[in-house]
């Protein structure tokens, strides 16, 4: 648009000021709140700023629609997750306290609101923790755990640090139990739908129901038939992969042990659920075949040793898989399996019978080579967009080649579980979740992992257990793996949810700027003799030249290792810095020992003041201590004794030997307890006392200050232990 310059005016004219009319109570200054009026439609008002520079900027602010509270009651979630994260590890503590205290202040906040406004209004910080919570009651003590550092079940921590890239790991058999899965089933929408779908698909070749199965119906088949628990297990660990996607959670590759491929072929893309129905359940079917033959047995061996051992039985067992760096499992003939067993114990390795009759991965399965390859005939794999790591290679597979002579392969050559996971932990990922009703893979993914020379964080979680199929089961499996760094969309498990107001976060604030502490002083300048004391920086010497009296200060930001002893939850003074106070106030007039000296009233200090103490010795060696608060507090009266001429202290009967002979030692290592529950409280500098013994009426002790003492504590405490051990 042109912009047009106004005409000049001219200078002798003078222009009034603009004005705004009051009076006519068209316009008013709006100096309160004020609730806008109801009109009948949403009422509109413009903010204006006018900068002194130039800078303009205008808003038109719009009344926004009335909140519609719904009359249908809220259905709680199963499980709360309340997601706190921060920078740092005080952060989160703190951010825990304040939720605890903002929940428990108002009784009426719904938990289910506070869960959904921690996910949808706060940044996920590194720093994390997830709280699962069954109720109110339960997120409040959850809550006060985790602010308080302390462990608990439904509390889970962690650093991220893995990133996002997740791998989808899918066994074989052996993860199954009886109902696996039940719960999710009648809790989540996404798992249901999934496993329907799959039974679905199942349905031309089996003649049976896998929810009948699951429930344990009357005439359900058992799970302990190959070709009922394989294809069970497929749905299963297919439909657990769906409900991770609905949570955030996609696979960037997948890994499947055995028959577990099938389901990671499923999930990557690469079969439809008809092609990997049929595949499971045909296969399964041409196992039974197999049955009574043969076994499987897991070795916890190396590779190289299982390798050269079952050499002796001459093709009759074989390596079926490799699992991890300690971890084999072997298939062959029942009789020679036994035999193997046999020797393994006696040569301290663990070998565990697994409880299948039928050896897949060895020369048995060539027998129903040509009934497979009929079978499955028709499989048409295709181009997956996730990353497919075969066990079948140990490597990288373009998934086009999953037809049906693949996965005779997959059944006959021993699974390269081991290399496939090195291959996956070389190219970078550090995210790994098994689909499956119970962990059985994990254990070997973190031997894999520790034996690899990579750094950083690394984490494998499972997603249900054995009897443990809830939705609160598979909410910690998901806690598990955010708290390690993988992001997660957990807004689909709180429908219903609103955002309310929390805590704003709790920032740990530094100071950079100089502590300024006022050292004890040296008043030479002002005409005062210097002590060159810890506790007393001055002298006054009387005109007679008999007395002196002896004046310092003290306070927590001067002498910070006062505060180590506490009586009652109070900052006394040790009675042996006032007998050091006294010594020092003797040294002044020639007359060093202590006669005697009473003790009236403990000099207190608090963590923020500080008291001015003198030390007065008269002209006939008569000594006193008084303290003051402020400059017009009164004076108080601590202590008061009598001077003696110093005296060469005698340390007889030690005999060159320590401790001397005859000692009888004292146990120290409950002292300091003992003494904290009687109302005395002693710091790290106060904690000195390493051993004692009793020799006759006297009682030796040894007394060690701690590393880094500044001068100042050094020699006012030695000095104070010294002139106590030598009187």
């Amino acid at each position: 648009m042109r912009r047009t310059r106004p005409a000049p005016r001219p200078p002798h004219v003078d222009e009034p000021t603009p004005q705004v009319d009051w009076e006519s109570g068209a316009v008013a200054l709006a100096t309160e709140h004020r609730d806008w009026p109801v009109v009948g439609r949403p009422r509109r008002a413009a903010v204006s700023s006018f900068g002194i520079s130039g800078t303009n900027a205008h808003t038109v602010l719009e009344q926004p629609p009335a909140p519609v509270e719904s009359a249908e009651p809220r259905m709680a979630p199963p499980v709360l997750p309340l997601v706190v994260t921060a920078r740092s590890q005080e952060a989160l503590r703190a951010q825990a306290a304040r939720l605890q205290h903002h929940l428990d202040a108002r009784p009426r906040l719904d938990p289910l609101d506070v869960a959904y406004s921690l996910i949808t209004t706060r940044a996920q910080l590194d720093h994390r923790a997830v709280v699962l919570a069954d109720d109110r009651e339960d997120a409040l003590r959850g809550l006060g755990a985790l602010a308080q550092g302390a462990a608990a079940p439904k509390v889970l921590r962690g650093t991220a640090g893995t990133g996002n890239r997740v791998v989808f790991v899918f066994p074989g058999q052996g993860s199954q139990w009886v109902g696996m899965g039940l719960g999710l089933l009648g809790s989540s929408e996404v798992y249901a739908e999934s496993f329907e779908a799959c039974a679905h698909a199942l349905a031309p070749f089996v003649d049976w129901s896998p929810h009948a199965v699951l429930r344990g119906e009357a005439g359900a088949p058992s799970l302990d038939r190959v070709d009922v628990v394989q294809p069970l297990l497929w749905a299963v660990m297919v439909s657990l992969a769906r409900v991770w996607e609905s949570c955030g959670v996609r696979a960037s590759a997948v890994v499947g042990h055995s028959q577990g491929e099938i389901a990671a072929a499923c999930v990557a893309g690469a079969l439809s659920l008809e092609d990997g129905a049929r595949v499971v359940a045909l296969r399964s079917r041409a196992l039974v075949g197999l049955s009574g033959r043969g076994g499987m047995v897991s070795v916890a061996a190396g590779v190289s040793w299982v390798e050269e051992l079952v050499g002796s039985w001459g093709g009759r067992v074989s390596v079926a898989a490799v699992n991890g760096p300690r971890s084999v499992v072997v298939s062959g003939d029942s009789d020679a399996l036994a035999e193997l067993t046999a020797h393994c114990a006696e040569h301290d390795v663990r070998a565990k019978v697994i409880p299948v009759d039928y050896a897949s991965h060895s020369e048995h399965v060539e027998s129903i080579r040509e009934q497979l390859s009929s079978a499955l005939a028709g499989v048409a794999p295709r181009a997956a967009d996730v990353a497919f790591h075969s066990t079948v290679t140990g490597e990288p597979l373009d998934t086009r080649e999953l037809d049906g002579e693949y996965w005779y392969r997959n059944l006959r050559e021993p699974v390269r579980f081991e290399q496939a996971v090195r291959g996956l932990v070389d190219d970078g990922y550090r995210a790994f979740v098994e689909a499956s009703p119970h962990p059985v893979l994990t254990v070997g993914l973190q031997e894999t992992w520790d034996d690899t020379e990579h750094d950083g964080a690394f984490i494998a979680v499972g997603s249900l257990r054995r009897d443990e199929g809830t939705p609160q089961r598979f909410a910690a499996s998901l806690a598990e793996l955010f708290v390690h760094g993988v992001s997660v969309d957990w807004a689909g498990m709180l429908a219903g949810g609103r955002q309310v107001d929390l805590p704003t976060y709790a920032f740990q604030r530094r100071r950079f700027w100089l502590e300024v502490t006022r050292p004890a002083g040296d008043a030479a300048g002002l005409g005062l003799d210097a002590t060159g004391h810890g506790l007393l920086g001055a002298a006054v010497p009387a005109p007679s030249g008999d007395g002196v009296l002896l004046t310092g200060r003290l306070s927590v930001a001067t002498h910070p290792w006062l505060a180590d002893h506490r009586v009652l939850d109070r900052i006394v003074v040790p009675g042996t810095a006032l007998v050091e106070m006294v010594v020092r106030a003797g040294d002044e007039v020639g007359c060093s020992t202590v006669e005697d000296l009473t003790l009236h009233v403990p000099l207190i200090l608090s963590d923020d003041d500080g008291v001015t103490v003198q030390v007065v010795v008269d002209d006939d060696r008569g000594v006193a201590v008084y303290s003051r608060v402020g400059v017009d507090g009164p004076w108080v009266r601590h202590g008061t004794g009598t001077l003696v001429p110093a005296v060469d202290p005698v340390v007889e009967g030690l005999g060159g030997a320590w401790p001397p002979a005859g000692s009888v030692p004292v146990p120290t290592a409950g002292l300091y307890p003992a003494l904290a529950d009687l109302g005395m409280d002693y710091g790290p500098v106060f904690q000195g006392l390493t051993a004692a013994w009793r020799h006759g009426e006297d009682v030796l002790a040894e007394v060690v200050l701690p590393e880094g003492s500044n001068t100042v504590v050094s020699g006012c405490i030695r000095r104070c232990w010294t002139r106590l051990c030598t009187r």
